[in-house]
């Protein structure tokens, strides 16, 4: 479980509401408090918090609930207050930073430059509603120490239709070919008119990987996306190399009984013969358009 906070306390922000504004600077000590307290009564319900983000969408102050947090702020945050506060409590939950959209790969890096507060940080979250994963890769190249985590993005049936090319080829497969180690989608359930939601920035246009009606489950787009990685690569799998295409893209894995995973989206106008080669041995697959497919074998 990854705790992501989306705002402080009203009485800790500069404007007293639960949307936008920023955290006082007089009450870094006692929100870093705050992330301890939270760890420590879910443990006490038997709910192990594996990491937290500092801020979810630290550039976004429209949500409800929201607040900004700008990078010199969480360096500071991280650095003086919530690290030391982990390492005085024995805190092993993994902190992680960033969490926001894949245009501000700077962000991130900024705050690993510090070697201080580096020292403290597990890795970088991203979300995709803006720029491109490539930006993932950015902070691995400069920091390849640092674990990068994909932390957020819808994936929204239109009109009925279930192209699933387009998601899991710019989500699923662009996110693990940049170094994550894994992706959330947004959200996991949600009734037909996508609630329940706050209300004043909200999200209303939020479709749930289900939809629950009453008695009916409807498996939604986002559901048969996360699918096609969440029911092949287990936990302790390792992504390996694979050649990238013109027309279709991919990502493959090495699970821990050594079969191999290949995920394949073709999001081109036309269907696509793809061949598949590992050593001296290969088959052929042709993958209509708008579809993905996740072939498994073993040597």
């Amino acid at each position: 479980i990854m705790g992501s906070p989306w705002s402080a306390p009203v009485w800790m922000k500069s404007n007293q509401n639960v949307q936008g504004g920023r955290l006082k600077d007089e009450y870094y000590s006692a929100y870093a408090d705050y992330f301890v307290k939270y760890i420590e009564a879910m443990k006490k319900h038997g709910i192990v918090i594996d990491a937290v983000t500092v801020q979810n969408e630290p550039f976004n102050d429209g949500n409800t609930p929201s607040m900004q947090f700008l990078a010199k702020e969480e360096l500071r945050f991280i650095r003086d207050y919530l690290g030391p506060n982990f390492k005085r409590k024995n805190i092993k939950t993994k902190i992680v930073l960033y969490d926001h959209n894949c245009d501000a790969p700077e962000y991130p890096i900024s705050i690993l430059a510090d070697q201080k507060a580096a020292a403290y940080i597990d890795g970088s979250g991203f979300h995709l509603y803006a720029g491109q994963t490539a930006a993932m890769g950015k902070v691995h190249d400069a920091f390849p120490g640092k674990n990068l985590y994909f932390t957020e993005m819808m994936a929204v049936s239109k009109d009925g239709g279930f192209n699933t090319a387009y998601p899991v080829g710019r989500i699923l497969i662009g996110a693990l070919r940049n170094w994550s180690k894994n992706v959330i989608l947004w959200n996991l359930a949600a009734d037909p008119g996508y609630n329940p939601h706050t209300d004043n920035g909200g999200c209303s246009i939020c479709q749930g990987a289900v939809t629950i009606d009453r008695d009916k489950v409807v498996h939604n787009l986002a559901y048969y996306v996360i699918a096609h990685a969440s029911k092949f690569v287990p936990v302790g799998s390792y992504r390996i190399e694979s050649s990238l295409t013109t027309k279709v893209s991919n990502v493959a894995f090495l699970t821990p009984e050594g079969k191999r995973v290949l995920i394949i989206s073709n999001d081109s106008a036309e269907p696509q013969l793809v061949k598949v080669v590992e050593d001296n041995q290969f088959f052929f697959y042709t993958i209509n358009k708008g579809s993905s497919l996740t072939h498994i074998w073993s040597l």
